[in-house]
């Protein structure tokens, strides 16, 4: 039973790595009983889901008026985009201006896990990762074009003239309409027996009524379109940065093109990370062999976009902090060992405790 038990342990440990880029190492003689990594630096990455909506006019538009008694037919080809809302998810990345290394005794090994870029992400327990944040799904068209052609009769393709194709179209509009309520109020000829075989004949004749109509009135169509930009915040504070600009007729488009309205990103330190103190206010020494973690700042995060606010939000910055260490010696305690696990987007401790052993 308890082979059963470390074969499904090492089994989850590898699908754990494999799934979320984690790597599980053991200080061992080969490297001197000693790991290096780094800690991670804050970025934040930010989602823009904007919709494109185009208008075709139909190459019968002045003729509906006459045949069909509308005046709101499409009279010219354009598009126009509006700026739907963002979305913000701050990530982790190894800040490989400074490396640091734990070591520690043989016999006296606790087991690490680092990402694929080798930042520490836990020590005697399994990690957090940041597969678990992610964008919300955008559904990307929201309405498709329709293929006119594909319902014009031969009659209507041989007519000669606009006015003539116009005059046809309508008359087979009129009849498909006719057709659906002979079908609806049962004074047709053939009627399917069964329900689902009428709805699929209606739904049909609908179809083409909306594609002929499209001849006339013309088409809308909406479409979605996202733009992800990644900003890595420095340790001071940001006014009005653009991240992009955002044009009505062109959508997104660089931060230097001035057809485009600027979309800004403030950022306003709240709290700087500081060092811990002891009970009479002085500075903590850092233990010796430290293991290295920050303590974060926290920062508003400001994006406007005109004068509606898309992000507004706190959040815990790594390079607002400072670093400091956590005694080695607590991992490889003979009784009780301490697990920590440290956030990988800032480097801070998230959960610290103690292993008892049976």
């Amino acid at each position: 039973m308890k082979n059963k038990v470390i074969i499904i342990l090492a089994l989850l440990t590898a699908m754990l790595a494999q799934a979320q880029d984690v790597v599980k190492l053991l200080p061992e003689k080969f490297n001197d009983y000693a790991l290096n990594y780094y800690l991670p630096r804050t970025i934040i990455e930010v989602e823009f889901v904007a919709t494109k909506t185009s208008y075709k006019k139909g190459p019968l538009y002045q003729y509906a008026p006459k045949y069909l008694g509308s005046h709101d037919a499409i009279t010219r080809d354009e598009e126009t985009w509006t700026l739907d809302y963002a979305s913000i998810i701050p990530r982790g990345i190894a800040n490989t201006e400074n490396r640091y290394q734990m070591t520690f005794k043989a016999g006296q090994t606790p087991y690490i896990y680092i990402s694929t870029e080798n930042t520490i992400l836990s020590a005697n327990t399994l990690p957090i990762t940041q597969d678990t944040d992610t964008f919300p799904l955008v559904e990307q068209a929201l309405s498709t074009e329709i293929d006119m052609t594909k319902v014009l009769t031969e009659e209507i393709l041989m007519s000669g003239s606009v006015a003539k194709m116009a005059e046809l179209t309508a008359k087979q509009i009129y009849f498909i309409r006719q057709s659906r309520i002979d079908l609806l109020t049962g004074e047709a000829d053939n009627i399917p027996s069964d329900g689902e075989s009428l709805r699929i004949i209606i739904e049909q004749l609908e179809q083409q009524e909306s594609a002929l109509m499209a001849l006339f009135l013309g088409q809308k169509t909406t479409e979605r379109h996202i733009k992800r930009i990644v900003y890595t915040p420095g340790s001071e504070d940001v006014s009005n940065h653009i991240l992009t600009r955002f044009s009505t007729r062109q959508g997104f488009v660089d931060a230097t093109d001035l057809s485009g309205a600027p979309i800004y990103l403030t950022i306003n330190i709240i709290e700087r990370g500081e060092y811990p103190v002891d009970n009479k206010g002085n500075i903590k020494s850092v233990p010796k062999g430290a293991i290295a973690y920050t303590i974060p700042g926290k920062a508003n995060i400001l994006i406007k976009y005109n004068k509606d606010e898309l992000i507004n939000t706190d959040m815990y910055i790594a390079q607002l902090g400072v670093v400091f260490g956590l005694d080695p010696a607590l991992l490889t305690h003979k009784k009780e060992p301490t697990y920590v696990v440290f956030d990988p987007v800032t480097g801070a401790i998230s959960a610290i405790g103690s292993i008892k052993n049976e």
